[in-house]
């Protein structure tokens, strides 16, 4: 018999790889996180371009290409208000990777990782990859994690605690107070705040602040990607943002596991970074518009939903054997106990997808809904 991990027997397939990859070809998949845009012709070209150039042949520099790391720090001041040393940026694999790095870097076997339940898969699953303890706490009504939660839920043993705003799966935006907050606490507590930013230009109501923004120390390590707010998820291109100190210890791992990102999506993500920002405000107000066509057609349902303010996931509370229902129908949602033990009873919907596609999808919950009442 192969023996295995006591590392990898932790985790197991994410529940939202399992409904993706069982999903059929005519199926409406609003279960995967992944915006039905085109990537931005500009960035697209910026890959063919350095491709025909001969620039993607080699290895970059671990960190990533001057350039890239350049739009980065630009983007971060622009956007953010603060500043970074570009030097203090590296360029990974998508954002999973940048959280796969922060974790490993600052976790010690047995140390607890404190983030939202029901929260993003990812966190458990690369929590365990590192050695530590998961501790997922609850939310607050409105879906927002909850400052004094997190730091009543501080020990001796914890080691850092994530943020994610706007949040995957909930679609709960946090407040400019629970930011200034969450850095306080960070400081405070000399724990690591991990703060997940990937969906940050996805607000459809109040603004996105970033705890990076108010702390006084080195101890917000922020990660975000070019994946979802340029359509990118394929290029699997992400960033992680730091103190000197954190950056180079994050490296260590980086440079082994993955050596650098792939050289086309470098050049892709600066030329998504630095130019016309118009593609994204145009997807924003698209992802708005089918928030809305959602809602009102699951209120009609009499499914009761949460307003998103931002990404592109509703999380409804559903009765039991609903998400079967559904699926039976052809339209692929994701069980919220997926997201954590506090997401039971829930289902997490992506609107990622046309209008058309949204409407037929909501028809079909109609009859699967009138079935399990």
């Amino acid at each position: 018999m192969p023996r295995f991990s006591s590392r990898v027997e932790q985790i197991s397939i994410s529940g939202i790889r399992e409904v993706f990859e069982s999903a059929g070809e005519d199926a409406i998949n609003l279960g995967i996180g992944q915006p039905d845009f085109p990537t931005p012709e500009h960035a697209s070209q910026a890959a063919i371009d350095a491709i025909e150039a001969g620039q993607v042949d080699g290895y970059t520099s671990n960190k990533g290409i001057p350039a890239l790391r350049e739009a980065i720090a630009t983007k971060h001041e622009r956007d953010n208000g603060f500043t970074v040393d570009p030097s203090n940026v590296i360029a990974t694999a998508g954002g999973s990777e940048a959280l796969h790095l922060a974790l490993e870097a600052h976790v010690e076997r047995g140390q607890e990782v404190i983030f939202p339940d029901p929260g993003f898969v990812s966190y458990e699953a690369l929590t365990h990859l590192a050695g530590g303890t998961p501790k997922p706490i609850g939310l607050r009504e409105d879906l927002t994690m909850d400052p004094a939660a997190v730091e009543e839920a501080i020990t001796e043993d914890t080691a850092a605690f994530v943020v994610c705003s706007p949040a995957n799966p909930t679609g709960a935006v946090q407040r400019k107070e629970d930011m200034r907050e969450f850095a306080r606490i960070a400081d405070t507590h000399d724990v690591l705040c991990l703060t997940d930013e990937v969906y940050e230009q996805i607000v459809f109501e109040g603004d996105h602040y970033s705890p990076m923004q108010f702390a006084e120390t080195d101890s917000v390590v922020l990660v975000n990607a070019c994946s979802k707010t340029y359509s990118m998820t394929g290029w699997r291109l992400g960033w992680v943002t730091a103190s000197h100190e954190r950056i180079e210890r994050m490296l260590r791992v980086h440079q082994y596991a993955q050596a650098c990102a792939s050289a086309p999506a470098q050049y892709a993500g600066e030329a998504a970074l630095t130019g016309p920002q118009r593609v994204v405000d145009q997807m924003v107000e698209a992802f708005e518009e089918r928030r809305d066509i959602l809602l009102d057609g699951l209120d009609d349902i009499g499914l009761e939903t949460p307003t998103p303010k931002g990404a592109f996931y509703a999380m409804p509370k559903v009765p039991d054997g609903w998400v079967e229902e559904v699926i039976d129908r052809d339209v692929i949602v994701v069980p919220g106990e997926a997201f954590g033990e506090r997401g039971s009873g829930h289902a997490r919907i992506s609107y990622a997808t046309n209008q058309e596609m949204i409407k037929e999808a909501l028809e079909r919950m109609a009859e699967a809904t009138r079935v399990v009442q």
